[in-house]
């Protein structure tokens, strides 16, 4: 259990490190200035691809961490 559980952790660390940043320069992503964030966007082709392993990899691990505290 311990070695699916670090495995499916560097995955989930590869995949988000993966994701296009939502900012368009260094300065919004300290000053929190990103009005286009939460527009009406559809993520298409890849970016929908990791969005959507993004969300099973970070399921998995937290139902993971449940199982193994509770053994």
């Amino acid at each position: 259990m311990k070695i699916a559980l670090l495995i499916i952790s560097i995955l989930l660390i590869i995949i988000v490190l993966l994701q296009s940043g939502k900012a368009e320069g260094p300065s919004q992503i300290i000053s929190g200035g990103n009005s286009s964030l939460f527009n009406k966007r559809k993520e298409r082709g890849s970016e929908l691809v990791i969005s959507r392993i993004t969300l099973v990899l970070g399921l998995s691990f937290f139902v993971i961490c449940l199982i193994t505290s509770f053994k």
